[in-house]
């Protein structure tokens, strides 16, 4: 049953959603109506980040199973090195968002100056060693990543992955901040109120595998081979195969290919400021009908922060429904968090047997 506190925050989370209509917790059936029942008793309330897919009921399933088999479940590693993860991730990404809600996360969880290191996106400010190359690793730097006890690989590497994903859909369809509007003095109060809040909601720990029947069985692809014959890597390949098949519903095999190739090696020129004209360049061989939608998935998938209101009114205008809008921003996102995920695995080095994060 859920709580007084996530029946309360149901429309105050769901009105922070853009650009698509919010299904409602009333107006919830079928697939949305699980999840949402699932999300309120597992983390606490409805997330907007997971919340937002619920158009697409499928694509909703995706997304919390990313979320609760990397982020929320018991076993390794640690939920605070996860949170660490999550926002050094956020930050990378420039989603101020999820850098809000998983540094306060982590407040509530280790009341510990590292945490408002991580949170301020402040990696030289970490003292502990073991979360500061954390930190270092999940930012995506060449240098400073830790040596790694191979059970907790998988746990690293799949949050990183989940939040490559979140912070593009976020980016998209979420405003810059989670806080209500209030004045500046007010601010370190909410977010105390806040750390407290998501701390205690974090310490929850269900148990792993349970929605797994949300997604049919998909095997493991290679590029997601790291996750290994597991439930996580269940998870993930079966919600990779989900967002799959909406991807190819709604984008034709060139564009995909084309965003496919950005992913595994951008363009530096469209990460640059004044990128208008490299992406113009890189979309120069895609058929007008379908230049709009391969303008967002091209920015979800390299520079999400860039979505802007006419990216998406574009994509409109040529009669996108919140189901297709969601499933070019969602292939886009996993496409890239992919890839990430990929660069990742590969810069994690395994520690020998005895070391010790």
């Amino acid at each position: 049953m859920s709580s007084l506190f996530a029946r309360v925050t149901r429309g105050i989370t769901l009105a922070q959603i853009r650009h698509v209509t919010p299904v409602r917790h009333r107006a919830a059936t079928g697939t949305v109506a699980a999840v949402y029942s699932r999300m309120e008793d597992e983390f606490g309330m409805l997330a907007p980040p997971v919340a937002l897919h619920a158009a697409e009921p499928t694509l909703l399933a995706a997304a919390w199973l990313l979320v609760r088999e990397t982020l929320l479940v018991a076993g390794e590693p640690p939920r605070p090195d996860r949170e660490v993860v999550a926002a050094a991730v956020s930050a990378a990404n420039r989603c101020p968002y999820c850098v809000e809600i998983h540094g306060a996360a982590l407040r509530g969880l280790i009341r510990h100056p590292d945490a408002a290191a991580v949170a301020a996106g402040r990696i030289d400010g970490i003292a502990d060693p073991w979360r500061a190359a954390l930190a270092r690793w999940a930012s995506g730097l060449d240098d400073g990543a830790p040596r790694c006890p191979a059970a907790l690989r998988p746990g690293l590497i799949g949050v990183a992955l989940t939040f490559h994903y979140l912070n593009r859909m976020v980016n998209v369809f979420l405003p810059e901040t989670p806080l209500p509007p209030a004045p500046r003095v007010a601010l370190p109060r909410i977010r105390a109120v806040t750390s407290s809040v998501l701390g205690r909601f974090a310490r929850r720990a269900p148990a792993p595998g349970a929605v797994l029947h949300l997604l049919p069985a998909a095997p493991v692809p290679a590029d997601l081979g790291w996750a290994g014959d597991s439930v996580l890597g269940s998870a993930l390949a079966r919600a990779g195969a989900a967002i799959d098949r909406a991807g190819a519903d709604v984008l034709s095999a060139p564009v995909r290919e084309l965003v496919r190739d950005q992913a595994y090696a951008p363009d530096p020129r469209l990460l640059a400021l004044g990128a208008g004209p490299a992406l113009e360049a890189a979309l120069g061989g895609v058929p007008a009908a379908e230049r709009a939608a391969a303008r967002l998935a091209l920015l979800v998938s390299v520079s999400s922060w860039r979505v802007g209101d006419e990216v998406v009114a574009a994509v409109r205008r040529d009669g996108a429904a919140d189901r297709d809008l969601l499933a070019i921003a969602a292939w886009a996102a996993f496409t890239a968090a992919r890839a990430q995920g990929a660069r990742l695995a590969a810069s994690l080095p395994v520690a020998t047997a005895g070391e010790r994060p």
